[in-house]
């Protein structure tokens, strides 16, 4: 077997793999939560972002099945209300607001609402985000945007819903939907700098404070022109770092979030949702949001959550 017919056959295996992996997932998801697993109820409250289509539509749609009351939110308002109206026909508890995760009068907006009208939150799933680049694309002319829609405006999220996280046994939840492509150490598309990738993996000393600073010397350089020699990855560039980046702020996060006493504990983790065949990849995917959504709802509903600070896929650990 030559060179070519061994990646062929690597590619096969893996192919099978993968399938075999959906499989078993959509079997999973076919058994509904037993009476002793379902810890949520009506009164249970969940936020999705960027919730008017693809995932995150798909997202709130699988939540308000289970019986939680979802508040539907995008950007523009009249998307949103249209999207909130298709579920509430379908008789489930969608409500909307308006919420621009980049905008601070808006999520202040939102908050207070949310807190007036439910008193609190129990789980918070960032999905809003963007990238310009669809297949081997690799434009930086965005880059600003990109990073500050998915790394600060998420950022900006998480700190404000931590304060309306209601106390629960079960402890409350926060998911965020990111991407294999901003991993420390893939396979693919890695960052090659290996000094700044040594200290991004060195969760003692992790800190907001390295992220932020990577991600501006990132756009520094898109400005004067040096990124593509600057070590960064090399497939869909900025959308990579901005996915590295709040992978990492979530485990700085989860790191201060531990010392919470219990009943009052709040669990944030990440998940890649894979290939989606949405408008974000131009319906280039392989994973149907059905398919994409359904990590965020096993980490939003796990029974006995005890688990922050983690990277997921396909309901399994993957490394950051």
């Amino acid at each position: 077997m030559d060179q070519s017919e061994k990646q062929l056959d690597k590619k096969e295996r893996a192919k099978e793999r993968r399938e075999k992996r959906r499989q078993e997932i959509s079997l999973l998801r076919s058994i509904p939560y037993s009476g002793n697993q379902r810890w949520w109820s009506a009164e249970t409250v969940a936020v999705v972002t960027g919730a008017n289509r693809g995932i995150g539509f798909e997202i709130t749609r699988q939540l308000a099945i289970q019986g939680i009351t979802v508040i539907l939110t995008s950007r523009e308002v009249a998307v949103g209300e249209e999207s909130a109206k298709v579920l509430q026909e379908g008789g489930l508890d969608v409500g909307f607001h308006q919420l621009d995760i980049i905008d601070d009068k808006s999520i202040e907006s939102f908050c207070s609402w949310v807190k007036e009208k439910y008193g609190g939150i129990d789980i918070l799933i960032n999905n809003a985000g963007v990238s310009h680049n669809i297949g081997s694309e690799n434009s930086v002319e965005a880059a600003e945007t990109v990073i500050k829609i998915n790394y600060y405006g998420t950022k900006k999220m998480i700190k404000a819903a931590i304060p309306l996280m209601r106390p629960s046994a079960q402890g409350a939840r926060i998911v965020t939907v990111s991407s294999r492509l901003g991993r420390l150490n893939g396979k693919r598309n890695r960052i090659s700098n290996d000094d700044l990738r040594q200290k991004l993996e060195d969760i003692d000393n992790l800190s907001e404070e390295l992220i932020d600073s990577t991600t501006a010397k990132f756009l520094d350089q898109v400005k004067d022109g040096t990124w593509s020699t600057g070590g960064w990855s090399q497939t869909n560039t900025d959308y990579a770092l901005s996915k590295l980046a709040i992978n990492a702020f979530t485990r700085v996060m989860a790191k201060q979030l531990s010392s919470r006493p219990e009943g009052e504990k709040i669990f944030i983790n990440c998940y890649c949702p894979g290939m989606v065949k949405t408008a974000m990849t131009g319906w280039a995917g392989q994973v149907t949001p059905e398919e994409g959504a359904d990590t965020a709802i096993w980490l939003s509903l796990l029974p006995d959550q005890a688990i922050s600070g983690k990277f997921f896929a396909e309901r399994r650990e993957i490394h950051f």
